[in-house]
């Protein structure tokens, strides 16, 4: 019998394409075929990083609708053209494939986010798939958006009409209502284009025959249990199956790790803020002033595009003050970093696959959200398994003062790594999300 032949196709930005992509490398090693859809822009930003990655996925490209020199990180622009391009290249490239291989796909994975590609998959007659790379419970929030709308919390358009604290289920994190998903962004335009987008995926999402999450139900219970639909099969990391993360959009520098092998058991503050964050150059000069103050060693990602201002962003003196126990570098093998026993803490945005990769590894948190679900996912870290801090301000003493209270209280320590211990266990044999995928991959073996 010929392999199953998945298509998946991710909403294109680094945080949507490496969980999917790490599902599709376990579909892979269950014994089916994968075609992997990227745009050309990220196919090739892939591609260019990629040295040690196990890939063993098809991977393939479409246009995203941009020219070469205009900006991704625009996401009014991205998403619209994408969304306009897209299924026709994508309906076309599909025809190809069917044309010239002699096991046609049969089931669509697509990321909730992009309702057109749902869409599409009902329209060829492919079992679709939708996947979630985020908490469950920010997806439960925006199926409620019906409901905020008749509460007469949210107009009609999205804007906010009442102040207030929503909180769906009691074990599911409280958020303001000015700070929906769709409300974190300051241009209004862009607020409107997600809130549009919400309500359209409600709908494209009902034809998905599964709805598939990077998460586990020891993270999400109450979501979980109040929301059957939505089936945790994480968390996808490249470590849970043994092998190398892929997906990344620059290279990694793994020279970081030997300058780990040289620092003090559960010392390192490792700092990072994801693919998307961008600091202004105060912002900056704090967090740089305020590691400094800890007088503990630092491990700092400060990618290209992290800072607004051009030039030399450091204080002046910085570098030379904390050389000799702060590392700077432009991308880290952050699996591996968050793995390694010096870590002591991780200072992050709180995006999701950050999110699990630290609970994963027992790391208490040091909480800087900067846009979207992160704020959501802050929540999650702070108030509901209490294993990080947020800041109040994002100030060079208010950074000490934090760091300083973090590494004082063994509880949050001892509360991380009890965390730990049942999410790595629900992906091991036995373990509801192992269960749950090996149920998702007999339901594909079986619509072949």
């Amino acid at each position: 019998m010929a392999k199953p032949h998945i298509l998946a196709i991710p909403y294109p930005a680094q945080g949507h394409v490496i969980p999917l992509m790490e599902l599709c490398q376990c579909l892979v090693k269950h014994g089916c075929k994968v075609t992997f859809v990227n745009s050309h822009f990220t196919h090739n930003r892939i591609m260019e990083s990629m040295s040690e990655a196990d890939n063993v996925i098809n991977l393939v490209s479409i246009p995203d609708g941009l020219a070469v020199e205009e900006d991704r990180n625009d996401l009014i622009k991205l998403t619209e053209a994408f969304s306009k391009v897209g299924p026709g290249k994508l309906e076309a490239l599909i025809h190809n494939i069917n044309e010239s291989v002699e096991n046609r796909v049969s089931c669509f994975i697509a990321d909730e986010n992009m309702g057109w590609a749902l869409d599409l998959a009902k329209k060829l007659g492919l079992h679709p798939v939708a996947f979630w790379s985020s908490a469950a419970a920010s997806l439960a929030m925006m199926f409620n958006v019906p409901k905020l709308i008749e509460d007469g919390i949210v107009g009609n358009n999205g804007e906010i009409l009442r102040k207030q604290s929503i909180k769906l289920l009691p074990l599911m994190p409280a958020m303001n209502s000015t700070d929906l998903l769709w409300n974190c962004f300051s241009d209004p335009r862009l607020q409107r284009l997600i809130f549009d987008l919400a309500v359209k995926n409600n709908e494209s999402v009902k034809s998905a025959e599964w709805i598939i999450c990077n998460s586990s139900q020891v993270m999400e219970y109450e979501t979980f249990a109040s929301y059957p639909k939505l089936i945790p099969i994480g968390p996808l990391l490249a470590c849970n199956r043994l092998g190398e993360t892929s997906g990344h959009f620059w290279r990694e520098d793994t020279d970081c790790l030997k300058w780990l092998d040289q620092q003090p058991l559960n010392s390192v503050i490792y700092v990072a803020f994801g693919s998307h964050t961008i600091f202004n150059l105060a912002e900056f000069q704090e967090l740089a002033l305020g590691l400094e103050l800890t007088n503990r060693p630092f491990l700092w990602v400060v990618r290209q595009g992290f800072i607004e201002e051009e030039g030399n962003p450091y204080p002046e003196g910085f570098i030379d003050r904390t050389c000799n126990r702060g590392l700077l570098v432009e991308w880290a093998p952050q699996q591996k970093v968050l793995a390694h026993p010096s870590l002591g803490c991780f200072l992050s945005h709180c995006g999701w696959n950050s999110t699990i990769e630290g609970v994963s590894n027992g790391l208490p948190f040091l909480c800087w959200p900067y846009f979207g679900d992160q704020i959501f996912n802050k929540s999650y870290i702070c108030d509901v398994w209490k294993v990080g801090l947020g800041f109040d301000r994002n100030e060079r003493q208010e950074i000490k003062n934090k760091v300083e209270q973090l590494f004082g209280d063994e509880n949050f320590k001892t509360r991380a790594v009890d965390l730990q211990a049942k999410v790595v266990s629900s992906v091991k044999i036995g373990g509801s999300s192992y269960r749950n995928f090996s149920s998702f991959v007999k339901w594909i073996k079986a619509i072949n």
